[in-house]
């Protein structure tokens, strides 16, 4: 393969969209009521209502001691949610639930669980995107679909245990109660308008014309596809092997082979639609790909493969604007119909560095499965999307998916800092720090990626 391409491209700030109602997202600063026109302007791109949340009212006892939330109300559209918090070392111990309304209806939700998250997604430690100041506690995000009307509550974990064992409303009960991490803020995200047919965004140049953040995004791919490509095409195991016996310098390895899967279908950034004004503009590497994690975006399974490119727009927006990382924490991302995605921004084929898990992203690649996989299966074409990537991607830096590695620690809740910890090549993000992250029956398909994957590899 070509050397890295690093972008020093300077990054355009997007304008904060102002709501009579709400606070610019992240940024604590309240807004005027001048916005209405901005919201309908920027929805192209997408956008983030952020409203703090506040001390519920005990209505009558059913409420725990210091819970937090919204009462119903309007809102603009909407598709994805989240909670975040001030500082990113905080733990959220209790629960989160919504209640959302579909747009233009009087059809309201049933509550819905967030997963808290709590870290296990993150920066390293040490590193520039760790320490830039920008970091935010947050739950995971869940789609919910397009909605206008949100309802939120957030219970410590403490105070819910002990109305068990005391009256509420008791000095036993409200003593008992965990605080809750200070500045919760409610994000909703829109995730903006799907790319008309070709990728480009409805309000962009004509005539194939990119920005110059979209064309350094594109520039890292050039290799595999034309510059302003949706779509990285797959190519056959044969043509994968030639690609990367001339990448590694006319070496046939006759005897070792190259032991690489075909490789597979890849939709770019500007192909599922990423605002690249978003993200910082250089790029982060590492220096090689010696494992996989797995992950389940807790997202919810309740969307349709065309939506898709929305809930990546989704979460993107949100690992940026809400949690303040520098781009999407994933590597790629695969869907319930075995799409695959290019995540983070620096070259498919490269060992870009991600924010996937915690103590893990050196040397390592992290993959999203969309959806929620504690108590349900994920689909046999996305397990298929995802042995299809890690062959090639594995084979492209030697590594066997069916192997073991050995990856050094920076440092998280299972291993100290500088440990050398044995890992399968293909790990669940769990394998790494304690988390239910990818999710039991997720999980439990891990053992089939790898054979299927080093099969591909004609191992």
């Amino acid at each position: 393969m070509r050397g890295f391409i690093a972008s020093s491209i300077g990054v355009a700030c997007a304008a904060a969209l102002s709501l009579p109602f709400a606070l610019s997202s992240g940024a604590g600063a309240a807004t005027t009521p001048s916005a209405a026109s901005a919201l309908t302007a920027g929805a192209i791109s997408g956008s983030t209502q952020s409203l703090p949340l506040t001390v519920l009212p005990r209505d009558r006892g059913l409420r725990a001691p210091g819970e937090q939330g919204l009462t119903q109300r309007d809102v603009h559209p909407f598709s994805l949610v989240g909670v975040i918090w001030d500082d990113p070392a905080a733990a959220l111990e209790g629960s989160v639930q919504v209640r959302t309304r579909a747009t233009g209806t009087a059809r309201w939700s049933g509550w819905q669980e967030v997963e808290t998250h709590n870290g296990d997604h993150a920066p390293d430690p040490g590193t520039a995107e760790h320490d830039s100041g920008r970091l935010r506690g947050a739950t995971a995000p869940l789609w919910v679909g397009a909605s206008d009307g949100v309802e939120v509550r957030v219970r410590p974990e403490a105070a819910q245990a002990d109305r068990v064992a005391a009256p509420a409303g008791s000095a036993a009960n409200s003593a008992a109660q965990a605080p809750l991490p200070k500045g919760l803020r409610l994000e909703l995200v829109d995730p903006g308008h799907e790319p008309p047919p070709g990728g480009a965004p409805a309000d962009a140049p004509r005539a194939g014309a990119l920005t110059a953040e979209s064309a350094a995004a594109s520039a890292v791919n050039a290799d595999l596809a034309p510059p302003g490509a949706d779509v990285i095409p797959a190519l056959s195991k044969k043509e994968t092997e030639s690609e990367l016996i001339v990448a590694r310098g006319g070496e046939a390895h006759a005897k070792a082979g190259p032991f690489i899967g075909p490789r597979p279908s890849i939709v770019t950034r500007k192909g599922w639609g990423a605002d690249e004004t978003l993200r910082e503009a250089n790029f982060g590497y590492t220096s090689k790909v010696k494992a996989v994690f797995v992950h389940h975006s807790v997202t919810g399974n309740n969307y349709s493969c065309s939506q898709a490119p929305s809930v990546i727009r989704g979460i993107y927006r949100y690992h940026v604007k809400s949690m303040g990382w520098r781009d999407i924490g994933y590597n790629f991302l695969v869907d319930k119909c075995g799409n695959i995605y290019e995540g983070r921004a620096g070259g498919v084929a490269k060992p870009v560095k991600g924010a996937h898990t915690l103590g893990f992203n050196t040397n390592s690649m992290g993959v999203a499965v969309l959806g929620t996989f504690s108590s349900s299966k994920p689909s046999a074409a996305a397990v298929q999307g995802l042995a299809r990537l890690a062959a090639w991607k594995l084979g492209l830096y030697g590594g066997n998916p069916s192997g073991k590695t050995y990856l050094t620690s920076a440092g998280g809740n299972l291993y100290r800092k500088g440990e050398s910890v044995r890992l399968n090549v293909i790990s669940g993000h769990r394998d790494g720090f304690a988390t239910e992250c990818p999710g039991r029956l997720l999980y439990n398909k891990l053992g089939t990626a790898r054979s299927t994957s080093a099969s591909l590899q004609g191992r």
